[in-house]
């Protein structure tokens, strides 16, 4: 499929109503695609998921488009959209360790490509601690500096590790045996039931 005919079968899983904070609508889309502006459409496509439950589809369209539009960051978290509906997402305020108290001095990349391990409460079958592996996405910024702080979105691995966590609980995030940081818990969505695409 070319990029105008993804655009257009994504925009068709969209209800009619809905619309952006911006009051952006499917009507302003489908004028942004009569005039082959692809990369807008693409922009307002992903405003219009990111504010509603829109299925697996619609994200996987999404993410071929911006693939041949060589959008990077935009496939990227199409494809990461993706994931959060097949394995849940939580939502989490993270804080980063300083440089000079912490393993890591060098910021980590806010587009999904870290899957550090978290301790979550979770105890081996021997006592100890279990740790459990999700991949993080920094909302809002490129990167994360040792010592800051952001909103993050993790995927779980395997969903039914995270199960018991709640909204307010404090987990640990983990590089290696040190701490590399401490989330408090915002959201918790559970994997949604995928039919599959097309």
């Amino acid at each position: 499929m070319d990029v105008p005919e993804l655009l257009e079968r994504a925009s068709l899983l969209v209800p009619e109503e809905t619309a952006t904070d911006n009051d952006i609508t499917l009507r302003d889309i489908w004028d942004y695609l009569v005039h082959d502006e692809w990369e807008i459409a693409l922009g307002l496509l992903e405003e219009l998921g990111d504010g509603h439950s829109l299925p697996l589809a619609f994200w996987e369209k999404l993410a071929d488009a911006a693939e041949q539009l060589r959008l990077e960051r935009s496939e990227a978290w199409c494809h990461w959209r993706c994931s959060e509906i097949r394995n849940g997402v939580i939502r989490a305020e993270l804080t980063l360790r300083p440089a000079a108290e912490a393993r890591r001095t060098t910021p980590i990349s806010g587009a999904g490509v870290l899957r550090p391990m978290w301790d979550t409460g979770h105890l081996s079958p021997t006592g100890g601690r279990a740790v459990s592996i999700a991949s993080l996405w920094v909302e809002n910024m490129p990167v994360l500096e040792p010592g800051g702080r952001a909103t993050v979105r993790l995927v779980p691995l395997t969903p039914s590790h995270w199960t018991h966590v709640q909204p307010g609980q404090r987990i640990t995030m983990h590089e290696d045996r040190t701490t590399a940081g401490t989330a408090v818990i915002l959201e918790v969505h559970s994997p949604a039931t995928v039919m599959p695409s097309r």
